[in-house]
């Protein structure tokens, strides 16, 4: 059964409100912009395929593109804002009347923030909140939370010391940024007897691979390693094989590691005791309300900050934008509460990593 989008959000049809009335149906002969076979087309930009987690992303998109009687132009980025940049070119061309997109570069997507908004085409943006520049709305997870959630995870399982690999992601996202400085400050404030050595990985798993190489060769006591994301997970598992410490969380040599993401390979992983915990971050939700909210955005529907009937917050980054926080769930072998931190079961079935495919 198909949810509503905002249940304490007051939504309401405003002509006029400049993220939302690009293409919404009002009067002068207008109306809702659609293809010629009555669909609204919308433009997304996949950010990157070289991940189990765009992947997954990616798979969603056509399932719910459809969903939301919409017509979907879709381009790749690979990582790269020059390419994003060329790719809304593209969309701009074929008369897309909104773009959802995940600049992985929340800095550089200013300018095409700002052409899409001067010709009135409403955007979403997906995990990632630009850091300049009006968006229609923002789908992201509370990713501070990720590196709290991480942390207190690892500080209870550490006994509060002891030495933890922390392999961020790109600190030109606001991603990275996020987890790494929630991460060191929860650590700081609750577990000062642990020592963190952050490691900047640019989500590039042969190089966080490197770094986890370099640290455990330094420093052979470290037992956590914090993975900001899913990108680093095989060579993480490669290079605690390799020495010995891919062990059961009973022996005394097992490393305690904690991911992000969610994606059915952790959970795998998790089951089999290689790896610790994920924060599950929903896949299927952000291509759901993203599509979602470009159809809102299409339609002239507008949103205040408030809880949503989809178990989040709409809240007021700054005027002009607002982020849907969605929820991103701690996941362990046994549903336990970590440092104060409810958890769920890695078999839950409400998880998508467990529902992908079906």
């Amino acid at each position: 059964m198909r949810r509503g989008l905002a249940a304490g959000a007051a939504v309401a049809l405003l002509a006029g409100l400049a993220t939302a009335c690009g293409s919404s149906g009002t009067s002068g002969g207008s109306g809702t912009a659609a293809s010629g076979g009555g669909k609204p087309v919308v433009g997304v930009d996949y950010p990157r395929s070289d991940t189990d987690f765009w992947n997954s992303f990616i798979k969603y998109v056509p399932q719910f593109g459809t969903e939301n009687g919409l017509e979907l132009k879709t381009s790749n980025s690979q990582n790269d804002v020059s390419k994003l940049t060329a790719n809304v070119q593209s969309f701009i061309s074929q008369g897309v009347k909104g773009v959802v997109m995940a600049p992985q570069d929340t800095a550089a997507v200013a300018p095409t923030l700002q052409q899409l908004n001067a010709k009135k085409i409403p955007v979403v943006t997906v995990d990632t909140r630009p850091e300049q520049g009006d968006a229609y709305m923002v789908v992201r997870a509370d990713n501070r939370a990720y590196g709290e959630k991480a942390c207190k995870f690892l500080g209870e399982k550490l006994s509060g010391k002891g030495k933890v690999v922390m392999l961020q992601g790109d600190l030109a996202s606001i991603n990275g940024r996020d987890r790494t400085e929630a991460f060191n400050a929860c650590m700081k404030a609750s577990y000062p007897g642990i020592t963190v050595f952050g490691e900047a990985t640019n989500w590039d798993g042969a190089l966080a691979s490197q770094k986890l190489q370099t640290q455990l060769t330094a420093n052979p006591d470290i037992r956590g390693v914090y993975m900001q994301s899913s990108f680093a997970l095989s060579g993480t598992l490669q290079v605690l094989q390799q020495r010995g410490l891919l062990v059961p969380p009973n022996n005394p040599k097992h490393v305690f590691v904690i991911s992000n993401d969610g994606i059915p390979q952790e959970l795998k992983e998790i089951a089999a005791g290689n790896i610790d915990a994920t924060v599950s971050q929903p896949a299927d939700q952000y291509a759901k309300y993203a599509l979602q909210y470009a159809k809102a955005a299409i339609d002239g529907k507008t949103f205040k900050p408030g809880t949503t009937d989809h178990d989040s917050t709409i809240i007021q980054v700054r005027p002009g934008l607002l982020e849907d926080q969605l929820s991103a769930p701690l996941v362990t072998a046994d549903g336990g509460t970590y440092g104060g931190v409810p958890s769920v079961k890695h078999d839950d079935s409400s998880l998508w990593g467990n529902n992908l495919g079906r």
